[in-house]
């Protein structure tokens, strides 16, 4: 199999968290256990192309059952695995989620943990760049770049763009630097409509990756002491980082480093990722 991630031309970086490309067509997973997919909870929205194969959504159970050829995924606060009932070609673009609020107007707190076709969610400009990469596949990535790069640069906010370091907090000092009401409410409210859940929340999930980012060489090396981790990524205790590791992963620190550490194929996207 062959995965990859990918950043944005320059351009794109305050627009694009970054592309995942996977394929197993040419290398065919055999074991059943190996075509689950588990992903965490993420603050960041998702088009995910089905240039070849499926995907079956196995957790949360009440989940819908449609197969969607391109997939948009709004923020996600819970674990999600998916099941690929063969092989499959794909393409993942990660948003901020702002930059979808800003490039379509979509409310993105009515899209926490949903899902749904890309045409009934952003319309049918981004349902004609869907229709163009699965006739072009091998012109994916170009297509979609130039799909973003214009209407990026006519929609986003003047001054910085954000980074993957700082864009939560970033966010916050737009929704406050404006001619808008600035109390508390009416900043978290818009918060909550461009990126889908409120700062805390945001700054949670934030924290979470960072520490992961951070301690990725020690847990893969055998080595990590969960209590300084805990500590580098300004948590109350060990207790508190298992916890908010749990509701984001389904896994204590631990059990998801042994995971990654025995190679355990259906985890690919926290290998990519981290």
């Amino acid at each position: 199999m062959s995965t990859r991630l990918i950043f944005p031309r320059k351009s794109l970086a305050s627009c694009v968290r970054a592309y995942i490309e996977r394929s197993t067509v040419e290398t065919p997973l055999a074991a059943r256990a190996d075509r689950y997919n588990h992903y965490p909870a993420t603050p960041h929205c998702s088009i995910t192309f089905y240039i070849e194969g499926e995907a079956e959504v196995v957790e949360p159970a009440d989940a819908p059952q449609d197969r969607i050829r391109v997939v948009f995924c709004g923020p996600q606060n819970r674990p999600i695995t998916t099941y690929n009932p063969g092989p499959v070609r794909m393409l993942m673009v990660m948003f901020y989620p702002q930059v979808l609020h800003a490039l379509s107007g979509i409310d993105l707190s009515s899209w926490v943990n949903r899902w749904a076709p890309v045409e009934q969610a952003l319309g049918p400009e981004w349902e004609a760049l869907s229709a163009a990469v699965l006739a072009t596949p091998e012109r994916a990535l170009q297509l979609v770049e130039e799909f973003l790069e214009p209407r990026w640069q006519a929609a986003r906010p003047g001054g910085a763009g954000a980074t993957a370091g700082d864009w939560v907090r970033h966010l916050a000092a737009q929704a406050a630097n404006t001619a808008l009401g600035r109390g508390v409410r009416n900043i978290e409210r818009r918060i909550k409509t461009s990126a889908g859940q409120p700062m805390r929340k945001l700054l949670r999930l934030q924290r979470a990756e960072l520490s992961f980012f951070s301690a990725r060489d020690e847990y893969l090396a055998g080595r990590a002491v969960w209590s300084d981790i805990a500590a580098r990524g300004g948590y109350a205790d060990q207790a508190h980082f298992c916890r908010e590791a749990r509701e984001i992963t389904g896994h204590s620190p631990l059990e998801l480093a042994r995971k990654l550490d025995s190679g355990d194929e259906s985890y690919w996207i926290y290998r990519v990722w981290t």
